[in-house]
């Protein structure tokens, strides 16, 4: 599972030009379900990502996690993340889950965030959407739930 996260002053997510959920400061994450994931690849990057340090505190330092500076989340599906570039010019998806089990560990995903302390909007799943996001710093960052199982000093 993969999740593409920024940090934003604010964002919001339409479908069909109507706005379906938008967050003030907080996190965008477009999260990427890929085949042979399981609810331990969502704990681990819902984990990874209430935690993590990347908001400023009073010296400017990244010392502050979502939940320190009580953030909101944008989720959003996105099987593009798992694109092979590897041959051609046309990406594959083929490491991408299936429908079915990608919409269920998404919604997993966003029952643990909010179960976590979060205040979580979404986009639609499978829908054609349109991301407005108004990316603070910029930070953006990368996390791969592969990742927990290199070591430590990698």
């Amino acid at each position: 599972m993969k999740a593409l996260l920024q940090r934003v002053s604010h964002a919001s997510v339409s479908v069909g030009g109507k706005v379906v959920g938008s967050i003030g400061r907080g996190l965008v994450l477009f999260v990427g379900v890929a085949a042979g994931d399981t609810e331990e690849d969502v704990e681990y990057l819902v984990q990874k990502m209430v935690g993590l340090r990347i908001f400023s505190d009073e010296e400017g330092k990244f010392n502050l996690s979502a939940l320190d500076v009580k953030g909101e989340l944008l989720l959003v599906s996105q099987f593009t993340l798992l694109a092979s570039t590897r041959k051609g010019r046309r990406p594959s998806f083929t490491d991408a889950a299936p429908p079915d089990l990608a919409e269920e560990l998404f919604q997993q995903y966003v029952e643990q965030s909010s179960a976590a302390g979060l205040r979580v909007a979404t986009g639609r799943f499978q829908q054609s959407m349109q991301v407005e996001i108004h990316n603070d710093g910029p930070v953006t960052i990368m996390l791969d739930s592969r990742d927990r199982h290199l070591p430590r000093n990698a």
